[in-house]
């Protein structure tokens, strides 16, 4: 018969922890072996809940000295468990060993490839940590993350009073990084707030020892190196623990009321500036040319002065010749150069001169004459009218010398 059927009374559940039928049967002996047989389980099935729940919270009673007492102790007073001494220290220990698992926990950290880590031990700096996973004791060390790659980067506007006591605005830009992290962190208490008022003395300083037009026009370029390299000199001596990167001169601009008339001055400016520039290059294109033509004179003076020192050695070789010559026999060397020279002279002279004798008769041709036409034909510059009246002019002067000749000669037969 099931032992879930009616009529089953002897029988009990298999889940049951044993022989344990009626209350009513078994009082006496629940009363006695009740804290013994509790837990047991005679028919080998699955461990009840209940009954583990009990036995662990019996573990931590006797654990920190809790009483244990046996089930049913108030049957026949049998029942009554024995007490043990209750341990002040095992609550406190186990609560001291968790807080330092987790305070342990508590110190790993991990540092980006980006950042560096300041450790400050009771606000004494210690060391700085590189990138990776690290540890320090919490509540002991103080870990601050400082970026050293990013470029931060700070904007001014200001008006400042120019060297030649004239107002302009400026407006400037620096970008920097983090080159130091403990002096970022523990030299000054607003990094930021300092590179600000540095930017501004150092802006100021240069500016002021500058010209208004300068700042305005070409001195810009000028202007960002000077500030540039200042400004890092008193970082430096501030030791912040920046390092600039560029400094940028965003604008330059007079005031508002004269901005205007500043904008002329500087059209003004810039046409001076193009003319010069033009007479500078019409210089480059003039000078090379004067200097060419001067040396082209020198050249020429200098192949003159050897031609005519050339002549002279030549005539002073040709005298010393003809004197030797003229040594060995004057009288034949004095009438060719008798001779020579009267050639030379009449050669050059339109006059002709004829000897004629007494029995001979005179033939005359315009020598002369005839050389000057010919000599007038070959100039191709000569107007043909010229031409005409010189060849008229010539024959009527052949005319009349052939007249003048004939008569001449008539008068000679006749005074003969």
């Amino acid at each position: 018969m099931a032992w879930n059927e009616p009529g089953g009374g002897d029988q009990h559940d298999p889940w049951s922890s044993g022989g344990r039928r009626k209350g009513g049967d078994d009082g006496n002996r629940g009363g006695n072996n009740g804290g013994n047989n509790g837990g047991n389980n005679n028919n080998g099935g699955p461990p009840d809940l209940d009954e583990a729940l009990k036995k662990f919270q019996k573990k931590l009673n006797g654990m920190f000295g809790g009483s244990k007492k046996g089930r049913g102790g108030s049957g026949n007073g049998n029942g009554s468990g024995s007490n043990k001494p209750r341990n002040v220290f095992a609550l406190p220990g186990l609560l001291l060993i968790v807080a330092l698992a987790i305070w342990a926990a508590s110190g790993f950290y991990l540092v980006d490839q980006s950042e560096r880590g300041v450790v400050l031990r009771f606000g004494k700096f210690q060391e700085t940590v590189t990138p990776g996973l690290q540890w320090n004791p919490p509540l002991i060390d103080d870990v601050r993350m400082v970026n050293v790659t990013r470029v931060r980067s700070l904007t001014q506007t200001k008006s400042m009073l120019t060297r030649d006591e004239n107002i302009v605005k400026v407006e400037i830009s620096a970008q920097y990084r983090v080159s130091d992290p403990s002096d970022f962190v523990l030299n000054v208490r607003d990094p930021g707030l300092s590179l600000e008022n540095a930017l501004d003395s150092t802006l100021r300083h240069v500016v002021g020892g500058t010209d208004m037009i300068d700042i305005l026009t070409f001195g810009r370029e000028i202007l960002g190196s000077s500030v540039a390299s200042r400004l890092q000199s008193y970082l430096d001596t501030y030791e912040v623990g920046v390092q600039l990167q560029t400094i940028n001169i965003e604008s330059t601009s007079a005031p508002g009321p004269v901005i205007d008339a500043f904008d002329d001055v500087i059209r003004a400016r810039e046409d001076r500036q193009r003319t010069i520039n033009k007479g500078i290059a019409y210089a480059n294109a003039i000078i090379p040319e004067a200097q060419g033509q001067a040396q082209r004179i020198i050249e020429q003076g200098q192949g003159y002065r050897e031609s005519v020192v050339a002549e002279a050695q030549g005539q002073a070789n040709r005298f010393i010749s003809l004197l030797g010559e003229y040594r060995k026999s004057p009288d034949i060397m004095r009438e060719r150069m008798y001779i020579e020279t009267i050639e030379e002279l009449f050669g050059s002279t339109p006059k002709v001169l004829m000897d004629v004798s007494d029995n001979a008769p005179l033939m005359y041709l315009p020598l002369d004459k005839m050389r000057g036409t010919s000599s007038s034909r070959n100039d191709d510059n000569l107007d043909p009218r010229v031409l005409e009246n010189t060849s008229q002019t010539s024959s009527s002067s052949s005319s009349s010398s052939s007249n003048s000749s004939s008569n001449r000669t008539s008068s000679r037969r006749e005074g003969r």
